[in-house]
């Protein structure tokens, strides 16, 4: 619930109109927002004693980039930033539902299923929020919301800024709330907080979950941190196996912690029946197994086969797949029975959410490699011109966002060398995600998953000719692909694995190893947009 704005409250910020405060803290306050569509979003606006700090200004910069490489499982998306602003503000998504605490203080500790998914939950935010680098360092019950009776995390990303800016913080001053703090919290050295002490925070915030009281209970915040540095941790009421799990998160020495995504093995392993809200459990055990298959991983795929020659005919779909149109020029009219399936195009939608829209002639979203051994990246006004050097496949460094549900990806594409192929990846977590080819005589949609590669529907296509610009759309709607040149519905393949809801895009190239020339590919135009 808002209320109503003060009266040296801000009524505007940005392109969002102010409608209420959310809430307050160290930092700053927290206000309802619209944006010109009518979205609805929380704004948290940096107080002006640290908005007149340089230190602070850089690194609250610093923190929202990290904060947005975030992927929404089970947390609230940035979906805005303004560090420059004569206030610095960051938008996030608005969460219209009760935090933990008000649901314990409502129905009382939570038990079987209901608990078990607060902790996946919880879980699968934090192994989120490390994986891109960002410790939360005030993970508490306020800070975990309800949505539809999801647990979402909020408030990640930015406490950060000010515990490291020396101004404002002294060795007697720290961000977070004592009932929660893990024990390397209380050194004066804040490099020595690391992901570990979320994990600690997680194990505090389920114990008060399931009974009501956190774990080192104590009359004053300072008996609960020597309760914290020298006491063991008071579990009962808690059921196993979740106790043990939550023991193992409370120790004193954070090298004996499991990491956040040990603890969704932990969890997922050892799953009970939840009985509870099973809508809400299904989606949160599938954003937990996303966060999983997105655990980095040291080997880079390598090539697995090289694509089939121009003028192949339609290849078999794999794993239970449907046969899809082929899209050829006015004097190949394909033959046979799987050639002549009409492809519905997409349903127009209005757009909505994060976009990303970069012509591609000089440095943006996208940025130049000269002097990559495994691929360069170079500008012109003919767009991103991309090329493997001596090596396969090479994508070039572009825009991190995560993108979730519903998407609409195009660019120009020119293949520019024979056995080129332009390579499109789109919810891509590490090594697994789907990647669209375009080769010459070949189009195909493949299910990349840590290394292995499944055909989704590949087609034979004589379109992409060398030196001839076409433009590629990939509409997805739920869990169907839509492929389109200039235009014209292509094919269609399934997206229906359930651990790949969310992740990156990326442009990128690779080449016929047989060939000896590098693969050569020009973008140009690119347009990913959330619908």
């Amino acid at each position: 619930m808002s209320r109503p704005l003060r009266p040296g409250d801000p009524r505007a910020l940005g392109g969002y109109q102010l409608l209420g405060r959310l809430g307050e803290g160290g930092m700053g306050a927290v206000f309802l927002g619209r944006d010109a569509a009518g979205r609805l979003a929380a704004i948290k606006v940096i107080r002006p004693e640290y908005a007149d700090d340089d230190e602070f200004r850089g690194r609250f910069r610093s923190e929202v980039n990290r904060a947005r490489q975030v992927p929404p499982f089970c947390t609230a998306a940035v979906l805005d930033a303004d560090p420059e602003h004569e206030t610095p503000y960051l938008v996030v998504e608005y969460v219209d539902g009760p935090n933990l605490s008000q649901v314990i203080d409502e129905h009382g500790p939570l038990s079987g299923g209901s608990l078990h998914s607060v902790a996946v939950g919880v879980a699968t935010a934090i192994a989120a929020i490390h994986g891109a680098g960002v410790i939360h360092r005030d993970l508490k019950p306020g800070n975990v919301l309800f949505s539809l009776g999801t647990p979402k995390v909020i408030d990640f990303g930015i406490a950060r800024a000010m515990e490291l800016t020396s101004k404002h913080t002294r060795t007697d001053q720290m961000v977070g709330t004592v009932a929660y703090m893990a024990p390397e919290r209380f050194d004066s050295d804040s490099s020595a907080t690391g992901p570990a002490s979320d994990v600690f925070a997680w194990g505090a915030v389920v114990t008060y979950a399931g009974t009501g009281r956190t774990p080192f209970a104590g009359d004053t915040p300072a008996v609960t941190a020597a309760k914290i540095l020298t006491q063991p941790p008071e579990l009962a009421g808690l059921p196993d196996p979740l106790r043990g799990i939550v023991a193992s998160s409370l120790a004193k020495d954070p090298r004996e912690r499991p990491t956040a995504h040990e603890l969704l093995d932990l969890l997922l392993s050892g799953e009970p029946s939840l009985g509870h809200a099973p809508g809400q459990a299904a989606e949160v055990r599938q954003a937990a197994e996303a966060v999983r298959r997105a655990r980095p991983r040291a080997a880079r795929r390598g090539r697995i086969a090289t694509l089939a020659t121009a003028g192949v005919a339609v290849l078999a779909v794999a794993a239970g797949g449907v046969a899809y149109a082929m899209l050829n020029g006015p004097d190949t009219t394909p033959s046979g029975p799987q050639a002549l399936i009409t492809v519905a195009p997409p349903v127009p939608r209005k757009v909505r959410g994060l976009s990303v829209i970069d012509p591609l002639d000089r440095p943006g979203q996208w940025r130049p490699v000269t002097d990559g051994t495994e691929g360069t990246c170079t500008f012109s006004a003919a767009g991103l011109r991309m090329s493997t050097g001596d090596g396969g496949q090479f994508d070039c460094p572009g825009p991190t966002d995560t993108f979730a549900g519903d998407q609409t990806i195009a660019a120009d594409v020119t293949l520019l060398s024979a056995g080129s192929c332009a390579q499109v990846r789109f919810r891509r977590n590490g090594t697994s995600g789907y990647l669209f080819s375009a080769c010459p005589g070949l189009i195909e949609m493949t299910l990349e998953n840590d290394g292995d590669e499944t055909t989704l529907t590949s087609v034979a296509s004589p379109v992409f000719r060398l030196g001839s610009r076409h433009r590629i759309q990939i509409d997805l709607r739920t869990q169907v692909a839509t492929v389109s040149i200039d235009g014209r519905p292509a094919f269609q393949a399934p997206i229906t694995d359930p651990t790949l809801v969310a992740g990156q895009v990326t442009l990128g190239v690779d080449r016929d190893l047989h060939e000896d020339a590098p693969g050569e590919v020009t973008y140009a135009k690119a347009e990913i947009r959330s619908v």
